[in-house]
């Protein structure tokens, strides 16, 4: 999917989201879009006590919501602005316990369609000797 150009940038896509989702800022939120490229978006899950489980490690719900989010960045990236765009399908493995630090998740497009766009979303952090995590998602995509 490199050939996808993006219609929306980072700014762009941070606006959406300010707008449509302002609960999402509520509190200490810690997630960035750093970039959005053909076919892919990335993010930031800044690193906060309030992410930690018991056991001192990053929660798999924060990281199944920053996978997820990284899909919705990538598809609006390049659908625009379409707001009910939904997740209808989600998978997340968790492949290594991840550190007190910063989680960075890379989404790439796999298939974009005018119902459907399905993805996949690697979650790294430096030094962790490979992955986190790894999801799949599908979105479904309203009609215009």
């Amino acid at each position: 999917m490199a050939d996808l150009v993006p219609v929306m940038s980072v700014a762009e896509l941070e606006a959406f989201m300010e707008r449509e989702f302002p609960q999402m800022r509520m509190g200490a939120d810690t997630t960035r879009i750093e970039a959005v490229g053909p076919g892919r978006a990335v993010l930031r899950l800044g690193f906060s006590e309030r992410n930690l489980r018991p056991g001192g490690t990053i929660s798999g719900p924060a990281m199944m919501a920053l996978a997820d989010y990284a899909m919705y960045a990538a598809v609006l990236a390049h659908i625009g602005p379409v707001g009910l765009a939904v997740t209808t399908s989600f998978t997340i493995n968790f492949m290594r316990k991840p550190a007190q630090a910063d989680i960075l998740a890379e989404a790439r497009l796999m298939k974009l369609g005018r119902a459907l766009a399905v993805g996949d979303i690697t979650m790294s952090q430096e030094g962790a000797g490979g992955p986190v995590a790894h999801a799949t998602c599908t979105y479904s995509i309203p009609p215009r």
